[in-house]
C-alpha cells in the first residue's frame, strides 16, 4: 500500500506544482487554442499532466529500491521501457510538432525495448490460427509492438473531457491489477497500483474544473503501461485467457477503430484529421445540454458532466473482464456485445433518438 500511496502523493504535488507555476512554462506547455473541433475549454491550461504522473511512478520504484524488494530493478526496467513513449508524446505538448505517427513509432519503439528488458511478447491471442503465426518470433515481436502502440494512441484518442482518459486509465488498471495479486504477481501488482495512484493524484486536479490537462506524454504512459502490463500477464500466466485484457481495452481501441473506419470510408477523409464526431463528443454536445452563470464556467461544468457517461459505458467492459477473465468465449461474447452496444449507442445519439435513460433536461 506504501508504493500506492507514495505514488500518489508525489504526483498530486507534482502536479500542483506544474500549475501552480503555469506562468514559467505555460509558453511551452499550456494549450490556449480554443478555436480547435476539440476544444472545449476557455483559458490557458497546461497539456502536461503526464509530467506528475511519471514522477509519481518513479516515487514508486524509488520506494521499492529503498526497501529492498526484488522485484525493484524489473520495475524500473519496465519504466524505462516507457521512455520513448512519453518522451514522444510530451515532446508534442511542448513543441506541438511530433505527429501521430512519430509517437506510434516511438511506442512501438517502447515496446520492442520491453521485450528486450524484461521478455514481453505476445505469443498467444487465443486464436488459432493467429497463434500459429506467433510461434515465429519476429511475427510476434511486430504484433506486439503494434498491439501496444495502437493501445496507447487510443488512451490518446479518448483524451478529451476532464477525467475521462484517467479514470478509464484506473478503471483498467484497477482490473488489472487485481488478476496480478490474485496470482500472486508481485511485480505486476505493484506497477499497476502504482500507476492508479500515480494517475489519482492527477486526476484530483483534472477532474472536474480541468486546472491541467493529462496531454500526450500522459496519455501514451498510461496506455504503454497498460499494455505492457497486459503483455506480461498474460505471458506469464497461462490461465488467463488473452481476450481479458482485450475486453478491458475495448472502449478505447473500439473508439480509435470505428473513427477510423467513419472517416475513412463513410466520409472519405483523412483517418488522422480531427473531428468533433467521437462518442464523448456526441455525449457532449447532445446528452450533456444543462448550462447557466458565465459562460466559461458553464462548459467546464458540462465538460466535468460528460465522463460520467463514458466511465458507465466502460465499466460495460471492465466489469465481465474481471469477473471472467479465465473464460476466453466468454470474454470473446461479451466484447463483441460491446462493440454492438457502442455503435447502436452511437447510432441512436448521431440521429438525435438519445436512449431515455441517457437524456438530460
Amino acid at each position: 500500500m506504501i508504493v500506492l500511496l507514495m505514488a500518489f502523493l508525489v504526483s498530486f504535488l507534482a502536479t500542483l506544482g506544474v500549475i501552480r507555476w503555469h506562468r514559467f512554462h505555460g509558453h511551452l506547455s499550456a494549450d490556449d487554442d480554443f478555436s480547435g473541433v476539440q476544444k472545449f475549454h476557455r483559458h490557458s491550461v497546461s497539456r502536461v499532466g503526464g509530467v506528475g504522473v511519471a514522477l509519481g511512478l518513479v516515487a514508486a520504484a524509488l520506494v521499492l529500491w529503498l526497501d529492498g524488494r526484488s522485484i525493484a530493478r524489473e520495475f524500473a526496467l519496465l519504466l524505462a521501457a516507457g521512455i520513448p513513449a512519453f518522451a514522444g508524446g510530451l515532446a508534442e505538448d511542448v513543441t506541438k510538432r511530433v505527429g501521430v505517427g512519430a509517437r506510434l513509432l516511438l511506442t512501438m519503439g517502447a515496446a520492442a525495448l520491453g521485450f528486450w528488458l524484461l521478455g514481453a511478447m505476445l505469443t498467444r491471442v487465443d486464436v488459432p490460427l493467429v497463434d500459429d503465426l506467433l510461434r515465429y518470433g519476429p511475427v510476434a515481436l511486430l504484433f506486439t509492438a503494434v498491439a501496444v502502440g495502437g493501445v496507447a494512441n487510443a488512451i490518446n484518442i479518448i483524451d478529451g473531457f476532464n477525467g475521462l482518459a484517467g479514470m478509464v486509465g484506473v478503471m483498467i488498471l484497477s482490473a488489472l491489477g487485481y488478476v496480478a495479486y490474485v496470482l500472486g504477481d508481485h511485480l505486476l501488482w505493484n506497477v499497476c497500483i502504482a500507476s492508479v495512484g500515480a494517475l489519482l493524484g492527477f486526476f484530483l486536479w483534472n477532474y472536474p474544473r480541468g486546472l491541467i490537462f493529462l496531454g500526450d506524454g500522459g496519455a501514451y504512459l498510461v496506455g504503454f503501461l497498460i499494455g505492457e502490463v497486459s503483455v506480461l500477464l498474460v505471458g506469464r500466466h497461462p490461465e488467463v485467457s488473452a481476450w481479458f485484457p482485450m475486453l478491458l481495452v475495448v472502449y478505447p481501441v473500439f473508439e480509435t477503430v470505428f473513427s477510423i473506419y467513419r472517416r475513412k470510408v463513410v466520409r472519405d477523409t483523412s483517418p488522422g484529421l480531427p473531428d468533433a464526431l467521437h462518442l464523448h463528443t456526441l455525449v457532449f454536445r447532445r446528452i450533456v445540454r444543462w448550462a447557466g452563470g458565465r459562460e466559461a464556467e458553464a462548459l467546464v461544468r458540462r465538460n466535468s458532466a460528460t465522463s460520467p457517461y463514458l466511465w458507465l459505458l466502460c465499466s460495460a467492459s471492465v466489469i465481465p473482464a474481471v469477473l471472467f477473465w479465465r473464460h476466453t468465449y466468454v470474454l470473446m461474447g461479451f466484447t463483441l456485445g460491446f462493440a454492438v452496444l457502442y455503435v447502436w449507442l452511437y447510432r441512436r445519439i448521431v440521429r438525435f433518438r438519445t436512449p431515455g435513460v441517457l437524456r438530460r433536461g
